[in-house]
């Protein structure tokens, strides 16, 4: 099925930008025009990460990939439908839905020809809503090459879900593994923790298991029916986790806070033998190796968003699974209240929140 391209396109649209002071400035840019190998992509629906309220919005704290250029359109979660194709495009074309991968890597390092952009080496790197303009605007000009199809079972905002926090967390769990032989604990249910567990529960996990503070996304996570049990961080959260799991713990721990306590917990509730992986961006963690993992034979894998080909994947097991990423956004704007989406966001009273482009 072909999406809905726009009858005209404009010559100016408006684009939501992070001046990194809690703020959104809104400035008019010109709609670009496809060069070779790209497409002019009309904006459906454009996510908000943390990582955005992390190291753009509060302040500009990124560095490097995380590097925001001032005066960029933000939004690195973008999904939409191909308004124009540019001269040597190979795929797409008018009408196609499509997300939108957001790093657009050289293409021929090391990484780059594994699939993972978001770990390219070239200078040239460069990441949508960060270093590139981004999806908070009516139109984003893309590298046909960062461009995955979206399924006709899968919604815009399903699409935009998977741009990041759904790749992000997919990823994570196809290292350490799941099935339904499984106990599993998600610490942090911020939107990728809310991912995880969703991803878990249909990949069979047999005990979900949630550590969070946030009483908003605590009882969120219960009225999707995404976990069995919640915990609140605590000196005895561990010790609640082991006695779920008949003293033994977990088998896989995912962490999503990024916070030091929210790691050991997750490394320290992990039975013999078991997986943990790290997804959270940011801070630091403090163990003892050898009673905390040595002695234990435990593995900790590190996890960076996701791959072109596993995001190629994952949509197609979000339609064998019947499930949808959408389902996370608690609530949604149109582009001219993009303040109000990003001050929601912050605030973490919020699932995911999208920005929307009602089609034309």
């Amino acid at each position: 099925m072909k999406g809905m391209i726009p009858k005209s396109i404009a010559k100016k649209m408006t684009g939501a930008i992070l001046p990194g002071n809690s703020t959104v400035e809104f400035r008019e840019f010109d709609v670009p025009k496809p060069g070779y190998g790209q497409v002019l992509v009309a904006t459906r629906a454009s996510t908000i990460c943390g990582s955005d309220i992390r190291a753009i919005y509060r302040e500009h704290t990124g560095k490097g990939a995380e590097g925001y250029i001032s005066g960029m359109i933000a939004g690195h979660e973008p999904c939409g439908v191909v308004a124009k194709a540019g001269p040597g495009t190979r795929q797409f074309t008018e009408g196609d839905r499509v997300i939108v991968y957001h790093i657009s890597g050289c293409g021929i390092c090391y990484n780059c020809r594994m699939g993972y952009a978001i770990a390219c080496t070239s200078k040239n790197r460069q990441a949508y809503g960060w270093q590139r303009n981004g999806g908070m605007a009516e139109y984003i000009l893309c590298d046909e090459k960062d461009l995955i199809a979206l399924p006709d079972e899968l919604t815009y905002k399903d699409g935009a879900s998977v741009a990041c926090g759904f790749g992000t967390a997919y990823e994570a769990l196809e290292k350490i593994g799941i099935n339904g032989n499984d106990a599993v604990l998600v610490v942090g249910l911020g939107p990728v923790g809310l991912a995880t567990l969703m991803l878990c529960k249909a990949m069979g996990a047999e005990k979900l298991i949630g550590v969070e503070m946030n009483d908003y996304r605590i009882q969120l996570a219960k009225d999707m029916k995404l976990v069995d049990y919640v915990i609140k961080p605590s000196d005895t959260a561990v010790d609640e986790i082991l006695a779920l799991t008949g003293g033994h713990g977990v088998e896989r721990a995912i962490d999503c806070s990024a916070s030091d306590a929210g790691r050991q917990t997750a490394v320290r509730a992990t039975r013999d033998w078991g997986k943990i992986a790290l997804v959270g961006e940011g801070n630091t963690m403090s163990l003892n190796p050898s009673p905390d993992m040595m002695h234990s034979q435990k593995s900790i894998y590190g996890s960076w968003v996701t791959s072109t080909w596993r995001m190629m994947d994952l949509v197609e097991h979000l339609v064998r699974w019947g499930i949808h990423p959408g389902e996370l956004v608690t609530d949604e704007f149109q582009v001219e209240r993009a303040d109000e989406a990003y001050a929601l966001m912050a605030s973490g009273k919020c699932g995911k929140v999208a920005v929307v482009f009602p089609e034309k």
